[in-house]
């Protein structure tokens, strides 16, 4: 956000003058989205990784009377913040993510590919590669929708 004449904080805009969103995924390790969020293209990254790995975390596994969490979280360096490590530490979570000014973003690029082939695959539906929707729990629906046609799709052929 930027202030405005009046020192009122207003939603940053894009260039094109229209309001901006990120769409953040959690996917398992073949790519298959799991859990998709949505934020204002003015926060950053790292501000809706404690809500996506707590929203997934509450997935309850009827067969072992456990809840689902990610083991191991790849990340860009975006996501290279202090308390946020620790916090997945305490949650029992790897991590491994390129450390800024450190390591090379190139060697995370052999799991990396993985979630960069999801986030085509979600961006490949006409609806969510341009934003036609206003709202953003339309947004959402959409890329909720998109999500799940994957999950089918794989499914699909798997079992053909």
């Amino acid at each position: 956000s930027h202030p405005s004449r009046r020192g009122v904080a207003t939603i940053a805009r894009t260039q094109g003058g229209k309001p901006g969103s990120k769409m953040h995924v959690l996917s398992d390790a073949n790519g298959l989205p799991l859990l998709v969020g949505l934020t204002a293209a003015n926060t950053h990254d790292s501000q809706a990784l404690k809500p996506m790995v707590q929203g997934h975390q509450t997935r309850h596994d009827p067969h072992r009377g456990r809840h689902f969490k990610p083991q191991r979280l790849h990340a860009d360096k975006a996501y290279d913040i202090p308390h946020l490590r620790k916090w997945l530490w305490g949650k029992h979570i790897g991590v491994r993510i390129a450390r800024k000014g450190v390591e090379s973003s190139e060697r995370l690029g052999r799991r990396r590919w993985v979630i960069e082939r999801t986030m085509s695959w979600l961006t490949g539906y006409r609806r969510l590669n341009h934003r036609y929707e206003r709202q953003p729990r339309n947004y959402l629906a959409f890329l909720g929708l998109a999500a799940t046609l994957c999950c089918y799709k794989r499914l699909r052929q798997l079992t053909t």
